[in-house]
């Protein structure tokens, strides 16, 4: 099969690169920069690279010519972010999913998968909820808005006939995480995560980045193209998960819940000092009131109609937490050990001639990402 794969360089893109190219798969990658590191990976894993970017739309559907999947998977994901990423955000999110799924239709690819959000379906309420959720109309944060409107410009494509099925994850989680629980559960990691927390009793269906990979390369596979699936592991509440990072060595034990209100007033400083030290602001107001809501929504769906599996809970964070554990100790400094890396082994040994730098690892990371290979 081949796969015309966006967002390939990020997160999510490079858990989803190991899935197709796992199962045999042919994959063409369209990257801003050939020459990154994280493009150098891609190279690596036996992908084509096609330079281009979702917000200029000339030439996505030469380049898509051929597919017999397109999976649209580019996207800007940050909370705290200021007014130039906002920008960047909804020209990533919302004109990018328009000019790749207005190339897809132009070059008759059979086949589309958008990997949309539970975001673009907004809180659950509390009792778990399904695809057919409706959005309230409010929006929590600029990510939001920018997935909720991308989310539309998908269904209007699916409505002009583009053949489309939509994954919807929810928050993702994993090792070399880049979103707010990646960079708190590396603060906890260091020792350096403060006691004070918020919304305990907030419950989310956390997916780990793995499973969710298979799930799109399912849905790729076998979808029926019309259909719409939730990807979420089992339902956690935000104390449950501070209890199972607390079954590992880290920082601060016990917990001083505080309300969401006090916590906005602190992090409301802190946010341009994150960006100073070039870090995202993970710590602000908007990743407090992102979550201060339910996102419990269920994957029964994709349980049942795609065959999809979810770990549980405690043994998704064991395993999330010993590899990225094995990842910050092949980093040197607080900042270095704290931050996301692009490609999860930036900090490797020399290669040998044939390997590309960033498809090589450290050798503890080595060890704990092996299994995942």
């Amino acid at each position: 099969m081949n796969i015309f794969l966006t967002g390939a360089t990020g997160y999510i893109g490079q858990a989803l690169v190991r899935q197709l190219r796992g199962r045999g798969w042919s994959v063409t990658t369209l990257v801003r920069e050939p020459s990154g590191a994280a493009a150098q990976w891609l190279t690596g894993m036996g992908c084509r690279l096609v330079r281009g970017d979702v917000t200029r739309p000339d030439g996505l559907a030469q380049a898509m010519a051929g597919a017999d999947v397109l999976i649209h998977n580019a996207g800007v994901y940050e909370l705290g972010s200021d007014r130039a990423l906002r920008v960047r955000m909804q020209a990533a999110n919302v004109q990018g999913t328009d000019h790749v799924l207005a190339a897809a239709h132009s070059a008759g690819v059979p086949r589309s998968v958008y990997v949309s959000t539970v975001w673009a379906l907004g809180p659950s309420g509390t009792g778990q909820a399904d695809e057919s959720h409706p959005h309230d109309g409010r929006y929590r944060t600029p990510y939001e808005r920018s997935k909720v409107e991308a989310h539309q410009v998908s269904l209007r494509w699916r409505e002009r006939g583009l053949p489309l099925a939509i994954a919807m994850p929810n928050a993702v989680i994993g090792a070399n995480d880049h979103s707010v629980w990646g960079y708190f559960l590396r603060l906890y990691l260091l020792g350096w995560l403060p006691p004070m927390a918020w919304a305990r009793r907030s419950v989310y269906g956390l997916v780990d980045v793995e499973a969710l990979a298979s799930g799109i390369a399912l849905m790729a596979e076998r979808a029926p193209m019309g259909e719409d699936y939730l990807f979420c592991g089992p339902p956690q509440s935000v104390g449950a998960v501070f209890d199972h990072w607390g079954r590992h060595p880290g920082g601060w034990k016990r917990r001083l819940w505080m309300p969401a209100w006090f916590m906005r007033l602190q992090f409301m400083s802190m946010e341009p000092l994150q960006r100073m030290l070039g870090l995202p602001a993970f710590m602000s107001r908007e990743t407090v009131d992102a979550s201060s809501v339910h996102l419990n929504y269920s994957a029964a769906k994709a349980q049942r109609e795609l065959g999809w599996q979810h770990p549980g809970a405690a043994a998704m964070w064991d395993r999330v937490i010993t590899e990225e554990r094995a990842l910050m100790q092949d980093r040197h400094g607080f900042l270095a050990k704290l931050r996301h890396q692009a490609v999860a082994s930036l900090e490797a040994s020399q290669p040998g001639p044939s390997t590309p730098p960033a498809a090589r690892v450290g050798p503890r990371a080595e060890q704990a990402l092996g299994r995942r290979r």
